[in-house]
């Protein structure tokens, strides 16, 4: 028996496939078109695209892999969080997907909060930007023609579910971000969705992430030669997903995610919201288990950025730095190139470096990226100890993870060792593969999401602590200052 994991990126799908013990059988990835800025701040991408590239990963898969694609009984899904994909009445996409990154409906945030002063307490969260809700309030505003048409919100993963299985289902870690279930209770909360306009029968059914959603239709078990029924687990946002993968589902367990968003994750064993913080306090997408995060909008990507506009290559540039790294710099980064979630909320806010001299050049501005976006994870580590939290061994993963000093300015920042999992992959599509095998076999997630092999572990460094204490303060002061010169 194999069990396949879809995790559906902007930037593509990735199709990933174990055994009954957990051991990778086979990959494939294809590309999606890239997300589309029509306005300053807007992020949009066409769902279409999500679909062709899990078909093309998938084909890829079972033409590399026949045999073992063959025996697949169960698929597990993650994807990218908050995307409002909104459908018709036979099913139709209305418009492209308002993504996760998009800061359009500020100001609907502040009016769903005034329309209903115990949102806070009953989602648990923060009325941000970036989730669903305040997406479809803009959308009720500014298109209602669109807006009077909407049969069915779905997430993306649960769009290309519907396609997978005919089904509208959401699992709860994806639900919790949209801003109208009931974290707590697990539940979708009347009160909140009637805030924009929608009610329960507009939502899709709701299941564990690690609980049977569906069942693969047989067209597409024909196409990709799977012999047996197969069926589809409810599956996890991204970042779940990813805390399955790595085996983050107890308490205190968790993970330093470097990939284009930044997120500090750890499990929970109770609901813990701290809404002043910015913390993100979700379902997990394991029955009776919860997480928290701090979210970052821009990790690799602002060292993406500098690369872009320098011409340089961001490993290259992370490399020189490595290099020569002594310790802080002169320069400092604040890496709101997108706004940011935690702690300040604020879609408006941008990035900014200060400390420029004529000595600084592009691995001094490379730095400054690399320790701004360190800081940030020190403000969400922050708020989730006011929260409650205590962190355990965190595990690093995304592509910024291959960067050592990285790592290095981080655990010296956090005062907490960083464990660097043997070579594979520990992300969102190993984590929806186990949870496609706990769906189709009825296993227990604990027995099947174990923590991987540590190759490395880096821990802080001392004699930077002093040094690294005094920048962060510098960092912390810049933020309002430069805030309240930009009214």
């Amino acid at each position: 028996m194999s069990y396949l994991g879809i995790d559906i990126g902007t930037s593509g799908v990735k199709a990933f496939l174990i055994d009954r013990a957990g051991k990778p059988l086979g990959e494939a990835s294809a590309k999606s078109v890239e997300p589309v800025r029509p306005h300053p701040g807007w992020s949009e991408q066409q769902p279409s695209d999500w679909w062709s590239a899990t078909l093309e990963a998938v084909d890829k898969l079972s033409k590399a892999h026949p045999e073992a694609v063959a025996a697949v009984r169960g698929i597990g899904l993650s994807g990218h969080m908050h995307g409002a994909t909104l459908l018709g009445a036979k099913d139709e996409v209305l418009r492209p997907c308002i993504l996760w990154n998009d800061g359009r409906s500020a100001a609907e945030c502040r009016e769903m909060e005034a329309a209903l002063p115990t949102l806070r307490q009953l989602a648990g969260n923060i009325a941000m930007p970036g989730f669903t809700a305040p997406k479809i309030a803009w959308v009720r505003k500014h298109e209602p023609e669109i807006f009077a048409r909407i049969a069915k919100v779905l997430l993306p993963k649960a769009y290309v579910r519907l396609l997978l299985t005919g089904e509208h289902v959401e699992d709860m870690s994806d639900a919790a971000g949209t801003l109208w279930l009931d974290v707590g209770k697990r539940d979708w909360s009347d009160e909140l969705l009637a805030v924009t306009g929608l009610t329960r029968a507009q939502m899709p059914r709701l299941v564990e992430g690690s609980a049977v959603s569906g069942n693969l239709k047989s067209e597409l078990a024909a196409r990709w030669g799977m012999r047996g029924p197969v069926v589809v687990a409810g599956g996890a946002g991204d970042n779940a997903a990813s805390g399955c993968g790595i085996g983050a589902i107890r308490p205190g367990e968790g993970f330093v995610s470097l990939g284009t968003s930044g997120v500090l994750f750890v499990s929970n064993d109770r609901f813990r919201p701290n809404t002043e913080g910015a913390v993100h306090a979700f379902c997990h997408a394991i029955p009776n288990t919860w997480h928290q995060m701090g979210v970052i909008l821009s990790a690799t990507d602002s060292l993406n950025w500098l690369a872009k506009i320098t011409g340089q290559d961001a490993a290259k540039l992370s490399g020189q730095v490595e290099a020569g790294f002594a310790g802080p710099g002169e320069e400092i980064f604040l890496p709101y190139l997108s706004g940011e979630r935690t702690p300040h909320n604020n879609a408006g806010a941008r990035g900014s470096f200060v400390g420029l001299s004529h000595s600084t050049d592009p691995t001094k501005l490379a730095q400054a990226v690399m320790e701004g976006v360190t800081f940030a994870f020190r403000d969400c580590q922050r708020v989730l100890n006011d929260a409650g939290s205590t962190m355990g061994r965190l595990l690093a993963v995304g592509g910024g993870s291959r960067s050592e000093t990285w790592l290095k300015m981080i655990a010296t920042n956090l005062d907490a060792e960083i464990s660097l999992p043997e070579d594979g992959d520990f992300g969102g599509a190993l984590g929806a593969a186990r949870l496609g095998l706990c769906a189709a076999e009825g296993a227990d997630p604990a027995t099947v999401m174990t923590m991987p092999g540590i190759r490395k572990v880096i821990g802080p460094d001392a004699s930077l602590r002093s040094a690294y204490n005094d920048q962060y303060a510098r960092y912390r002061a810049l933020y309002p200052a430069i805030e309240e010169a930009r009214k």
